[in-house]
């Protein structure tokens, strides 16, 4: 696997805590459970696992975290892209208020986490401001602040001075606030996943990538690309973004789209007031969202959809800057210090799918940008059907593989669509 990203670390590839100590897998081994992938979703279903005495296998590519979990935004947004009336319509009423039980509480799992096991995790727990860039926007910020506060959630609608006053821009026409969300250093968290899973029992590997996997009478064959195997009863895979051909049609089920981000240098004290000063993390409505933050040192981040292919320099990150400027005028002569991204999973419905091609071969893949909760949440749920082999603890049913219909021609027409949304979006343009 090429690294995909090689011009320049990351912000929190520079700031995180240091990585547990594994190693790469010498040697065949038997277990109970092999996870294929570091990540998020992974090392919470071994950490989960370990709680529970079951010392499962994870073979990671690269490094924990080294993946989405390591290279997004840090926010922690619960919920889904669906609002809570459509999962209700669309799954049932019980089913779809057991999905929303899931769903809200899913950054809670986070930072249950964080606090459980006094993880180095640099965090902020102020809520999550989705701001409205247009009339459009401010109607869904509306019906978003109804929607929740029925269910308990004391979700709060800003007005467009409010907006301006909690941001630190007036680009905003309004929008709403979320106090279950906030902010973590996200690769931090990776690595405090994979060394409290550790902690617990769980043996996991890096720099191990994954080259075939086949079910031999009772137990998977599981083989690295050092060639050497690990046989288990149970396989749970979780690569999202970065999956390949491992198993047949899956990657054809998601579109992996590049998210970029960029991050200033740390501001003054005297402007780091000006922005987000109340401590929020804020993405927008836009169709082809912004997200912004500000890290525990003081940096501004901002982040947006990339191109399709790999970023060749600078100049790929250039329209997130040039955001920053519009939105942001005072930190104009700031300059930027970071540039970097990752791959985001999007499925055709813009929901999680989980998998089980064949008995004991579980699948868990897309995230649609809020994995941090998300997977964390999911793997909670993935080790206990592990466990049980009970479905009706999943969040979501199984269904079978179905891959989107003219996938290679996917990226062709979403090129279309993406032009098509930036005009719709209008407002601060991302190009």
């Amino acid at each position: 696997m090429t690294e995909p990203f090689p011009l320049q670390p990351s912000l929190w590839a520079k700031t995180a805590v240091a990585p547990a100590s594994t190693e790469m897998l010498s040697e065949d081994l038997e277990a109970d459970i092999c996870i294929v992938g570091g990540g998020y979703a992974g090392l919470s279903t071994a950490l989960h696992l370990a709680e529970a005495g079951i010392k499962a296998v994870v073979l990671e590519a690269r490094e924990c975290g080294w993946g989405a979990s390591g290279r997004n935004g840090g926010q922690v947004i619960p919920g889904l892209k669906y609002d809570p009336d459509d999962m209700i319509s669309t799954y049932g009423e019980k089913e779809g208020r057991k999905l929303l039980t899931f769903a809200s509480t899913t950054a809670d799992r986070v930072f249950d986490l964080i606090a459980r096991y006094q993880m180095q995790v640099p965090f902020q727990r102020a809520g999550w401001i989705q701001a409205a860039h247009s009339e459009d926007g401010l109607q869904l910020a509306k019906t978003r602040v109804t929607q929740w506060s029925k269910h308990g959630v004391d979700a709060r609608l800003l007005s467009r001075e409010e907006t301006t006053e909690r941001l630190g821009t007036s680009s905003y026409s309004g929008g709403w606030l979320d106090p279950r969300g906030g902010g973590v250093q996200p690769l931090s968290y990776a690595r405090e996943l994979a060394r409290v899973a550790i902690s617990l029992g769980a043996r996991i590997y890096t720099q191990s990538p994954v080259v075939s996997l086949s079910r031999v009478h009772d137990r998977y064959d599981v083989v690295t690309a050092q060639g050497h195997h690990v046989r288990a009863r149970k396989v749970v895979l979780c690569t999202n973004g970065y999956t390949d051909q491992l198993v047949p049609g899956l990657k054809r089920t998601i579109i992996d789209v590049n998210s970029f981000q960029v991050a200033t240098q740390p501001l003054s004290d005297n402007v780091r007031k000006t922005i987000l000063p109340y401590g929020q993390v804020s993405s927008d409505t836009r169709k082809l969202l912004l997200y912004f933050r500000l890290d525990h040192e003081g940096r501004l981040l901002m982040g947006g959809r990339g191109p399709f292919r790999e970023p060749r320099g600078d100049e790929d990150w250039a329209h997130l800057e040039r955001v920053v400027g519009k939105m942001f005028p005072q930190i104009k002569d700031i300059p930027f210090a970071y540039r970097w991204g990752g791959r985001v999973a999007l499925t055709a419905d813009m929901l999680p799918h989980l998998h089980e091609p064949q008995l004991g071969l579980i699948i868990d893949i897309g995230c649609m940008g809020r994995g941090v909760g998300l997977q964390t949440a999911m793997g909670a749920a993935l080790a206990q059907y592990v466990l049980t082999g009970d479905v009706s603890v999943l969040p979501f049913p199984l269904r079978p593989i179905n891959p989107i219909p003219f996938h290679s021609f996917r990226r062709i027409g979403l090129g279309a669509i993406i032009a098509w949304y930036r005009f719709q979006d209008g407002g601060v343009q991302q190009t």
